[in-house]
Formats: C-alpha cells, structure tokens, sequence
C-alpha cells in the first residue's frame, strides 16, 4: 500500500486556458539552442566550434569543474553560434538542424545487467546527466556523490500544468527503464510521487500518493514530507518527463531529446500538446496558435516560475509547457480600485467573486504586479501557501543577511525557489522571493565549495 500525504496549505489558482489532451501540429524549428543559465552549478566550457558537422548527442559543452558532465546537441547539423556576453560569459550555442536527424549511437542496455557505474557512465556519455538536479543548492548533480535517495514527483500541480498521465500514454516502458536505472545509483530509494486517482504505474521503487493543492506537485514538497534533508545528505530530484528520456536512452541507445509540450494560457487560439524536441525555438511550437496583438506575454513554462520570453527565444531545457497571458499594460485601472472586482481572482475576501463560485471560476489574470516594492510585513501570509516545516519569513531574511548558520538550521538545504513561488504570488510586499532563494543558495554553494 504506497503511503499518503495529504497537503493542507496552498492554493489552486483556476486560470483559464487548460490544454486539451491532443496532439497539435507543429513547424519545424530553424535552429535548436543549449542555453547554460537553464543549468545552475554549472561553469560552461565550449568544446565545438563554428560550422563543425553534430549529429544528435555530440558533445558541444562541457563543465569546467566537472568535465564528465556534457552539454549534446539535440539534432544533428551545423553549429552556427557561439554568442557570448560580457566577460565572454557563454549565453548560448545554437546548431542548425538538418532535414533528417541523425544520431550518435550508444548502444542499447539492459539495465538489469548494469552496475551503478556503468549507467552513471551511460547517462554522461549521451549527455543526459544535466537533468539530474540535487538538493541542496538545487544545482545539476555532482556523478561523484552517492546520493541518499532519488525523487520524482510524477504530477504537476502549478496553473494550467500539462497532463503527465496523457504524456506518459505509450512510454511507459521507457519510463519504467528510468526509474530502474535511477534505482541502481542509490543504496536508498527511489521515492515516486503520484496524485491520487492517476494511472501511473511503477515497479521498484516507493510509491507516495500525494492529496492537496499546489505546490503538492513539487518534489521539494514531497521531500519534506517524506523524509527530509539534513546538512551533510544528498539527494537527487529528477523530472518524471526526464525519466523517460533516460529510459529512452538504455532502451534505443540514443540521445533522443523529444518531449510533448502543452500549450496553454488564455491567449491562445489552439490548447493542447505539441511533439518538440528541446532546445526548439518557441515559434516553433506556437505557431499561430496565439492571440496576434502587442499585449501579451509568452512564458516557457508556467505562470509561477516560468520565464518570459519572445518567438525567437528557446524553450527552457527543463520547460514542458508554454504560458501565454494578457501582459496587462493596455488596462486602463483609473476606476479599477472603485469596482466590486466580480471577475478578480483574490485570495482573501477582497473582491466579491467569492459570492458567485469564485473556487471554481476560471481566470484570466495578466501579468501586473499590481502594487510597488516595499518592506517584507510578518503577516503570515506565506505559511497559508507554504506547506513544508519550514519557517518562510524567516529564512527570506537569512538569506537576505547571508547568515549561513540561521540558513541552514531554517531549513536552506531543503528548497528551491519553485518552493516559494506561491508566497511570491500572495506577497503584499511584492519582493522578489524566488530570485532571494536562488541567490542565497548560488551564494552558499560557492561558499560550501
């Protein structure tokens, strides 16, 4: 009987703009980018250069400190840009795709054969390893640790997330294989995360059905209900569209990088999934399918942790879904204040909209902050969203003061700022809460190092 948690503080915010479970068409991308700012604890190294010849798995990148973690490409073609920033920072390496994808081979495994080196091996070598994320400091993980146990949380719970039981529809098998070449690398578990009622089925590893609303979705949620992480412990999170990509590779030997991508939002025309391979550009995958005016705003995952980007930009290298939502900036809010705000999402009582079905109402909510920066107020407004046994105000303001010793007995080595992104979302403060955490933990990582 697998266990269950039931999450009792968060918040479902009902927005409107759902994807259809279908499969929509999509163009052919006209380039394919690895973008090193998606990957943290990673120091970029090119190895490839302009108009060499890839094919899908060759190398492009590598991590300075630890060259055993590559960066492939996801199609083969011609790498055609290397754009750097200032300080000859490395902002992205772009290739251009050929009509026919051609891949380097790594041979199919057993993974049943397989000793943890040997798969750890495998998963470098075709440069799957980057989507193997760690806590603490929510970085990619270091192959030379041994972690306690490995998570993965096998729903998304965040506004308009895509559908993990419809993606998974005829890769069950590859799935499988992940989670048991997962298995092989810990002397602990593997601990799977399901919502319940969902059709997710897995083998071997310690199934947790998860009750509540959003964040229950959130491995890190689910770590700290389960069994949390302690200073010195280890443990690896992986993304359940991310196991199949593993599984894919021991079951086809190669680097194949295509994933569904739900496009949602209320400013789309077409809702539903589109089959693209990472690193594509978001035109690419939008197509025509979105409103064409000047007030929107395009988001490469979702509304609360997502990052806004435009047509020409790439899909983020952990992204499985793409956002689009009014950008506010055409609203005229001169009498806005004086409304009874009947179609304004709340979460208090502000507006009426709690009269007329406000839980199950569907939103269309813009990208306005709605108010200006000011002092962070101890309203508890962040612990009725925030559903780990963490003190939320109180680590903000270690991190703030980088006070390493009150961070770390608060709990830093358990989060990542996808944790904190509903109590950015009710903050009355309006402060950047996600961009504290992530650098308080780059700041504690470099420190630890």
């Amino acid at each position: 009987m697998a266990n269950v948690i039931k999450i009792k503080k968060g918040l479902d915010i009902n927005l409107k703009g759902k994807a259809s479970e279908v499969l929509l068409t999509g163009g052919k991308s006209n380039s394919y980018a690895i973008i090193p700012d998606h990957f943290n604890g990673v120091f970029p190294k090119v190895v490839a250069k302009v108009g060499d010849k890839v094919k899908a798995g060759s190398v492009l990148i590598i991590d300075k400190n630890r060259p055993e973690i590559k960066f492939v490409s996801p199609v083969s073609g011609e790498v055609t840009a290397v754009n750097r920033g200032e300080k000859r920072k490395l902002l992205s390496i772009v290739v251009t795709p050929d009509a026919q994808i051609e891949y380097e081979e790594f041979g199919k495994k057993n993974v049943a054969s397989l000793n943890a080196e040997a798969i750890k091996e495998s998963i470098l070598q075709a440069g799957i390893w980057p989507f193997i994320k760690q806590r603490p400091y929510d970085i990619v993980a270091s192959p030379s640790d041994s972690p306690r146990d490995i998570f993965v949380s096998s729903f998304f719970s965040a506004p308009l997330a895509p559908n993990f039981d419809f993606i998974l529809k005829g890769q069950e098998a590859d799935f499988q294989t992940g989670l048991d070449a997962l298995a092989k690398l810990t002397s602990g578990k593997v601990y799977l995360g399901v919502r319940k009622g969902s059709s997710v089925v897995a083998k071997n590893v310690e199934v947790v059905e998860v009750e509540g609303p959003h964040p229950a979705g959130n491995v890190g949620v689910q770590i700290n209900n389960v069994k949390p992480v302690n200073k010195g412990e280890v443990v690896w999170t992986v993304l359940p569209t991310d196991v199949i990509l593993i599984g894919r590779l021991f079951n086809k030997g190669i680097a194949d990088f295509t994933r569904l991508v739900a496009i949602t939002g209320s400013e789309t025309t077409e809702r539903g999934y589109v089959k693209a391979i990472a690193g594509c550009t978001i035109e690419s995958i939008v197509g025509n399918k979105i409103l064409s005016n000047n007030h929107i705003r395009i988001i490469s995952g979702n509304v609360l942790v997502g990052t806004k980007v435009s047509k020409t930009d790439y899909l983020g290298a952990y992204d499985n879904q793409i956002t689009v939502i009014p950008e506010g900036d055409d609203n005229d809010e001169f009498f806005g204040w004086a409304t009874l705000g009947l179609n304004k999402f709340s979460t208090s009582r502000t507006y009426f909209t709690w009269l007329l079905g406000g839980k199950n109402k569907e939103y269309v909510i813009d990208a306005r902050i709605r108010g200006g920066k000011r002092a962070m107020i101890m309203s508890n407004e962040y612990d009725k969203v925030f559903p780990m046994d963490i003190l939320p105000e109180y680590l903000l303001k270690a991190i703030i003061a980088f006070d390493i010793d009150k961070m770390e007995n608060l709990g830093i080595y358990e989060v990542a700022p996808e944790d904190f992104a509903l109590c950015e979302f009710v903050d009355t403060s309006k402060i950047e809460i996600q961009k504290i955490v992530r650098e308080g933990l780059d700041m504690l990582h470099k420190e630890m190092i």
